[in-house]
């Protein structure tokens, strides 16, 4: 049925779908009915697979994505093993919990303008707190951090449209917006990022297309060296990596 309906990954979907029915005919039924109305799968499982980790995805929480994942590996290289690092945004905690993974000795904390994410991030085993970007964070962790990670939005609003049809039908677009050319979020989070860095710390935001290009400039002006743009396997660009080297 999934497979008719256009479904890429049918089978694995499939898979998904009858593990979570448990043998319960009539469960499976309306859990494919769900599917099929384009809800998200992790929200109807339960939790979805990120870079071998299993990340319990709420209803109504953003669903992390794998391209989000050549992030994550770069933020865990760059953070030492009794290290500090933030994640923005963090939605279900899928970032910080890949950096808790790697680094179990070092202290990660995450934020989200979303109450439901935040519980979702702990539910996960994250420490979260409620509020914008850096604003609801320990003031304890100034000057400190060695990493700050975020897939904070980035989506140009007047490209909101051009997404997956189904994708407003149930995600919600404070997950996705970032205002006129997708990159007013991502300068927030640059220009306060030297607040809490240490010295040689890093910077890495998830971004596409020539977004890179454009917040390269406003990195170097805010005390940022060794700019790297992250592209995939294909070649698309995926973020940018930033090393903070002076207090601005």
């Amino acid at each position: 049925m999934l497979s008719g309906a256009g479904f890429v990954a049918a089978k694995a979907e499939a898979a998904e779908l009858l593990a979570r029915a448990a043998g319960d005919a009539g469960l499976l039924d309306s859990l494919v009915a769900r599917r099929l109305e384009g809800e998200p799968l992790a929200w109807i499982t339960g939790s979805v697979s990120f870079g071998g980790l299993e990340i319990r995805v709420n209803p109504g929480v953003y669903v992390p994505r794998a391209q989000s994942l050549l992030l994550a590996r770069r933020a865990a290289r760059r953070l030492p093993a009794s290290g500090v690092a933030i994640d923005l945004c963090t939605g279900s905690g899928a970032i910080a919990k890949t950096l808790a993974t790697n680094r179990p000795d070092a202290h990660v904390v995450a934020s989200d303008v979303d109450e439901h994410a935040v519980a979702c991030a702990e539910a996960n085993g994250v420490e979260a707190y409620l509020g914008d970007l850096f604003a609801p964070l320990p003031s304890m962790l100034e000057g400190r951090v060695d990493v700050v990670a975020g897939v904070v939005p980035y989506v140009p609003t007047p490209e909101l449209p051009l997404l997956q049809r189904d994708t407003f039908t149930f995600e919600s677009p404070l997950s996705y917006d970032g205002a006129r050319d997708g990159t007013e979020i991502l300068r927030r989070a640059a220009s306060d990022c030297p607040r809490f860095l240490r010295r040689g710390g890093a910077l890495l935001l998830e971004l596409g297309g020539d977004q890179a290009d454009a917040l390269s400039d406003h990195l170097e002006r805010l005390g940022f060296v060794e700019v790297i743009v992250l592209a995939d396997e294909d070649g698309d660009v995926r973020g940018v990596e930033a090393t903070f080297e002076e207090r601005c």
